[in-house]
C-alpha cells in the first residue's frame, strides 16, 4: 500500500494529541487572551451606553438584523411556550361576543379592526404593533393564548390584566379567529352591539340610555355595549344580566373588580377606572331597571347567530332538587336560603339567580369550585359551597335558576303538582 495515505493518516490521528499538547503547554495565555477581549468587548460596550450613543429613539426604527434578531426570538419562545396548551372549542358564539367586547375598548387603539384604524400616534411606536385582521392566521390558537396571556417583552403587549381567568384569554382568541373575515357592519354588531330601531324606540321610551351630553351618557354607553342599554346582557350568555340586582351587590361587585378582589381582565380595568360616585351611579341604574328584569330575554344577540342551548326538564329537576335542599353528603348546602327564590328578604349583598344565563351561571360557579375567581368579602362562602359540586350539578343548577322567571325576586316559587314532580324528576 503506498505510504503517503498512511502517513496522512497518522497524522490526522495524532492530531488530538497535538491539540492537547498545545494547550496543556499553552493554555494560560490563551486563556488570558480570551478574557483580554472579552474585557474589551464589555468595556467598549458600557462606554457607548454611558457615553448615550445607542439609538433608542422610536423615530430611528431598529436595524434590520436588530429586528430580524427579535422576531426570530419572540417567535421561537413562543412556539416553545404554547407546545404544552390545548385550544377548547372556539366556534362558540358566545365567547366570540365576550371577546370582541373587549377587543374594542382594549387592542382595537393599537391592532385597528375592520373600518377602524389604527391611532397615528400608535403608528410611531417602535416595534409597531401589527394589524391583526392582516396577521393573525400567522399563529396558531394556542400561540394567540400564551401572547394574550403573558404579553410579549419590549413590545408593550402587556400581559393578561388577571392571569386566573384564562376562560376570558381563550374568548379573545375565539374573536380573533374570526377578526380576517368580519366586515365592518358586523364587527360594529359585534363589538358595540345591535341596536335596531325597535330598541332604540324601547330605550327612548324608558329612558334607559340617557343622552351622551348628560354626566350619565358616556358611562352607560360603555356598559351598554356589552349588558344591553336595559341591562339584559345579549342574549347568549356571554355577559350577565344586571337588571334587577340590588344595588349594593352591583356597587360591592364594581369595588371588588376594582380592587382586584374579583378576577377579570376585562372587568377590572373598566371598574379601576371608576370614581366611587360613579360606581354608586351605574349601579343604582341597574338596580332601578326592574321592568327590564320581569321581560324575558333574546335569545339571539345578533341576527344569524343560534340561541343558548335550552336545558331539558330532567336537568332542571335536578338543579331544583339542589338548590332547594343542597347535597349534603358532598357538603353542598342548598342555595334557596341565599339565592332565592324565598318570601324572606335576603342578604342584598347576594346576587339574584333567578332568569340569569344559564352558562355566565356555570361558568361562575366552576370558577368558584376552582378558587379562580374571586369577589366580595362573602366570596369565601361560595368558594366551600361549589368544592363538591360536580360538572352535571353545576350545569343543572345553572339550568334550574336560569329557567326561573327574574320577576321572582325573593318571592317562592311556585310548586308544580305532586304528581307533576315525579314526572318530571323521572
Amino acid at each position: 500500500m503506498d505510504t503517503k495515505p498512511r502517513a496522512q493518516l497518522r497524522r490526522l490521528v495524532g492530531l488530538p494529541g497535538k491539540a492537547k499538547r498545545y494547550l496543556l503547554d499553552h493554555g494560560k495565555a490563551l486563556l488570558l487572551g480570551l478574557a483580554v477581549l472579552g474585557g474589551t468587548l464589555v468595556g467598549g460596550a458600557v462606554l457607548i451606553v454611558w457615553s448615550g450613543l445607542v439609538p433608542i429613539s422610536a423615530s430611528s426604527g431598529h436595524w434590520p438584523v436588530t429586528r430580524w434578531f427579535l422576531h426570530f426570538a419572540m417567535r421561537n419562545a413562543v412556539e416553545t411556550r404554547a407546545s404544552g396548551i390545548k385550544a377548547p372549542m372556539l366556534s362558540d358564539p358566545a365567547l366570540v361576543l365576550k371577546g370582541a367586547g373587549h377587543y374594542a375598548t382594549g387592542c382595537m387603539p393599537c391592532h385597528g379592526a375592520p373600518g377602524r384604524p389604527r391611532s397615528l400616534i400608535v403608528q410611531q411606536m417602535t416595534p409597531e404593533p401589527p394589524l391583526l385582521a392582516q396577521r393573525v392566521h400567522e399563529w396558531r390558537p394556542e400561540q394567540l393564548f400564551w401572547i394574550i396571556k403573558h404579553g410579549v417583552k419590549f413590545t408593550a403587549m402587556p400581559a393578561w390584566a388577571s392571569l386566573q381567568r384564562e376562560d376570558e384569554v381563550w374568548a379573545m382568541v375565539a374573536f380573533l379567529q374570526e377578526l380576517p373575515t368580519l366586515s365592518s357592519e358586523r364587527y360594529v354588531q359585534l363589538a358595540y352591539g345591535e341596536r335596531d330601531e325597535a330598541d332604540a324606540v324601547g330605550e327612548a321610551a324608558s329612558g334607559s340610555l340617557r343622552a351622551l351630553s348628560e354626566p350619565m351618557g358616556p358611562l352607560l354607553a360603555n356598559c351598554s355595549r356589552c349588558h344591553g342599554a336595559d341591562g339584559r346582557g345579549r342574549g347568549l350568555g356571554a355577559f350577565p344580566k344586571l337588571a334587577g340586582q340590588s344595588e349594593a351587590y352591583l356597587r360591592t361587585s364594581l369595588l371588588a373588580y376594582a380592587e382586584g378582589e374579583r378576577n377579570s381582565g376585562i372587568m377590572q380595568p373598566i371598574a379601576a377606572g371608576l370614581s366611587e360616585a360613579e360606581m354608586r351611579s351605574l349601579a343604582a341604574h341597574y338596580a332601578g331597571r326592574e321592568d327590564a328584569a320581569s321581560q324575558p330575554a333574546r335569545q339571539r344577540a345578533n341576527a344569524g347567530e343560534p340561541g343558548a342551548a335550552i336545558a331539558g326538564p330532567a336537568s332542571i329537576a335536578r338543579g331544583r332538587d339542589i338548590a332547594r335542599q343542597g347535597v349534603p353528603e358532598q357538603g353542598v348546602p342548598s342555595c334557596v336560603d341565599c339565592h332565592g327564590p324565598r318570601s324572606e328578604p335576603s342578604n342584598p349583598h347576594y346576587p339574584r339567580l333567578a332568569g340569569q344565563y344559564a352558562d355566565y351561571l356555570a361558568l361562575q360557579l366552576s370558577l368558584f369550585k376552582s378558587d379562580k375567581r374571586g369577589g366580595s368579602p362573602y366570596v369565601r362562602i361560595m368558594h366551600s359551597a361549589a368544592k363538591g359540586l360536580d360538572e352535571t350539578q353545576i350545569r343543572d343548577v345553572a339550568s334550574y335558576y336560569s329557567s326561573l322567571a327574574q320577576d321572582l325576586g325573593d318571592q317562592p316559587e311556585t310548586l308544580p303538582a305532586q304528581g307533576a314532580r315525579r314526572a318530571d324528576s323521572r
